[in-house]
């Protein structure tokens, strides 16, 4: 067994031994995330009794890797942007393709982003890029603290050296950088936070309101909006009296305009320069799986770097835009269609968008006429074919109906990276169902483990 594997075992025991078993302290743990605001729909966002854990050598090369590869996407969407054949690859709507040519005012394509990353023991795979705040900056940062001091993980510390993660701070930070490079004069902008808000709710979701409350007690003046609320007049972008001079977008563009036209107040404010917007509609640009596509194509990365050549090669799966056409797999010649129904079990197709209806298809899930039919599906819409990334599996201890049970979860960790820079962790799970669906998800607080 590992040294983590032999910690974990040691956690678990704990936790089942005449201390914890009556699970007084399970149930303050829950009540201590809803009365800070940490749960959704009445339910606390951790699904979870203990951490995640890694190393610091894992966490040392997720940070090499993670920034190796932002700055190689970087990289690949300013050669995107001059470069109407390669805009093209990514299946971009006309309107996403006419905001990206929009100058952000500001030299940064992606102020935040995570990197959705399968780390496991030595390995490391990158599964999906995300252009923007992850999910669980704020969560995982409150968590850590509520975590750190419950009574179990305190009896672990007498034995393991638990290290926290940054946090929101440096969000902040990067925000404020866009904001002076984009030309804004004052050091306390007033800051709305962009979400999309579900009928008939009044407030505003709880990850937003922590960092509305973080982002007030370093002294600005933040209000949490949503697109419909917003009007654009005399130069100035405002809800009601709030007037605007930065944005912190937290809506996709994609959903945004399925509701919107290009005459919206915000989008008019950006393109007339009046209003900062982090993270830009360029960043749009690698929300799109295709971006992998680019990547993983040696013609359009032969002048890259070393190491980013090198962190392509490791971390990224091979990734194509699904249409008729020849391709190179492994420095071979295919026919793309052919070589995807001759490979079904270690190929996934993928729509090119998250937040569709479509849906994922994994090769050795379903049988040869199912794969047939999900390729004709991917060769009439926006999809791509991976090769699969095989998923991080551990057990973690949950309280069920006021019992505690092991249930064996997914593990995403999700690095937080600011202009490039990756400033801590969290992880997102899963549970694993029989029939691979599950509501059980959420946050964990994820320290670094050493013993003492």
């Amino acid at each position: 067994m590992t040294q983590m594997g032999e910690a974990i075992t040691r956690y678990h025991k704990l936790l089942e031994g005449d201390q914890f078993k009556d699970l007084a302290w399970a149930h303050e743990l829950q009540e201590r995330m809803k009365a800070d605001n940490l749960a959704v729909g009445g339910k606390p966002v951790s699904p979870v009794l203990r951490p995640h854990f890694i190393t610091r050598r894992q966490y040392n090369g997720l940070v090499k890797a993670v920034e190796s590869f932002s700055s190689a996407v970087d990289r690949v969407e300013n050669m995107a942007i001059g470069s109407p054949a390669l805009m093209a690859r990514m299946e971009m709507l006309p309107a996403e393709k006419m905001l990206a040519a929009v100058d952000p005012g500001y030299p940064f394509l992606s102020v935040t982003s995570l990197i959705d990353t399968h780390l496991n023991n030595g390995t490391l795979r990158f599964a999906r890029y995300i252009p923007d705040t992850p999910t669980g900056v704020a969560y995982g940062e409150a968590l850590s603290d509520i975590f750190y001091d419950a009574a179990p993980v305190k009896q672990f510390r007498k034995r393991y050296r638990l290290e926290k993660l940054p946090g929101t701070r440096f969000l902040l930070q990067a925000i404020l950088k866009a904001f002076k490079e984009w030309g804004g004069k004052t050091k306390k902008p007033n800051i709305a936070i962009l979400e999309f808000r579900q009928p008939f709710q009044t407030t505003e979701s709880g990850e937003n309101a922590l960092i509305a409350n973080l982002f007030r007690k370093e002294g600005h003046t933040v209000e949490v909006v949503s697109p419909e609320q917003l009007e654009y007049r005399n130069n100035v972008l405002r809800r009601g009296d709030f007037a605007i001079d930065l944005v912190f977008r937290r809506v996709k563009v994609q959903e945004f305009l399925l509701r919107f036209d290009l005459t919206h107040p915000l989008l008019r404010a950006y393109q007339e320069h009046a209003v900062c917007v982090v993270n830009n509609f360029r960043s749009e640009m690698s929300q799109k799986k295709a971006i992998f596509d680019l990547l993983t194509d040696d013609e359009i990365t032969a002048d890259f770097p070393a190491s980013e050549r090198r962190t392509i090669k490791e971390f990224v799966p091979w990734t194509r835009v699904v249409h008729e056409a020849k391709t190179k797999y492994r420095n071979k010649t295919v026919d793309l269609p052919e070589f995807i129904l001759n490979n079904r079990n270690k190929l996934v197709l993928r729509p090119n968008d998250d937040g569709t209806d479509q849906h994922s298809f994994r090769g050795s899930e379903v049988d040869e006429p199912g794969w047939e039919k999900a390729l004709r599906t991917a060769l009439r819409n926006p999809y791509v074919v991976q090769e699969v990334v095989e998923p991080v599996l551990d057990m973690f201890p949950v309280l069920q109906y006021g019992h505690m049970e092991m249930q064996k979860m997914r593990v995403d960790v999700h690095p937080h990276s600011y202009l490039g820079k990756v400033q801590g962790c969290s992880s997102w799970l899963t549970a694993v169902g029989p029939s691979g669906f599950s509501t059980l998800s959420g946050v964990a607080p994820t320290f670094i483990l050493e013993p003492k």
